[in-house]
């Protein structure tokens, strides 16, 4: 009975040898490219480029509204406030359509993208974080490792996929964006945004933005993180922002190892 239990062991031992280590997940730095005024005042919540324009959602409650932004000036072009008791989170856009989600109501809002009119509203269960969407599906952040798919005409959900790295759930997922191919995540609470295959859910790299912004200029209220990403797909542009940052940067990312 021995040597089956030595043979055995060996053999474990030979197919853990065999099997091949986990590559490391690459981590990109940045570059700023250009640094754009950012009302200090906004708790963003969801970004997103558009047309020459930033549109951006922000949170609190009783202070929670949506935005339509000048990228140049900061200056806000057009706004309207969630109504009382609703905790404002991401937006996204579909077609003639703006889309938001809210923290803990189960109830997200519909918009047209032209004026804000209210069109309507829909029901999720659990939490609302972010929105993005990549041309077929809107997808969905909910502060777990899940992504979830909506079909964008109905906002019902389609699908979900768990995000991992290294084999390990990611919590906390925040604010998404849609580029190349690759869903970009804000993890809350770090300077880290994922970059995610969303057929896999897999980490496929991370972007450290550690050091972006000086720590002063944030202020001391821990809920001052980095969270918002918008791009501009025609330009090749990444937009990068925080809660009550006074400043938001365009980035090209770097090889960091």
């Amino acid at each position: 009975m021995r040597w089956k239990l030595l043979a055995a062991a060996a053999i474990g031992a030979l197919a853990l040898a065999a099997r091949p280590a986990l590559a490391a997940i690459p981590v990109y730095g940045f570059e700023v490219v250009h640094a754009y005024p950012h009302d200090p005042s906004a708790f963003t919540e969801g970004l997103f480029y558009l047309h020459g324009d930033l549109y951006e959602s922000t949170g609190l409650n009783g202070r929670s509204e949506i935005r339509k932004e000048d990228l140049a000036t900061g200056r806000v072009l057009m706004r309207r406030e969630l109504p009382d008791g609703f905790f404002g989170e991401g937006i996204v856009n579909w077609r003639e359509r703006l889309i938001e989600l809210t923290w803990r109501n189960q109830v997200g809002f519909i918009y047209s993208l032209q004026g804000f009119r209210p069109l309507g509203r829909f029901a999720y269960p659990g939490e609302g974080w972010a929105l993005t969407q990549d041309g077929r599906r809107i997808i969905m952040s909910d502060g777990t490792p899940t992504l979830r798919f909506l079909d964008p005409r109905t906002l019902r959900e389609t699908g979900r996929v768990t995000v991992t790295a290294d084999g390990e759930p990611v919590a906390n997922i925040n604010e998404l964006e849609w580029v190349k191919g690759e869903v970009l995540a804000n993890i809350w609470m770090t300077n880290r945004i994922a970059r995610i295959d969303a057929s896999s859910g897999k980490v496929v790299g991370w972007i450290d933005l550690s050091g972006i912004i000086p720590p002063a200029e944030v202020g001391s209220d821990q809920d001052n993180v980095l969270n918002g990403i918008a791009y501009d797909a025609a330009h090749d542009r990444l937009f990068v922002t925080g809660k009550r940052w006074p400043k938001l940067f365009e980035i090209k990312l770097v090889p960091k190892r």
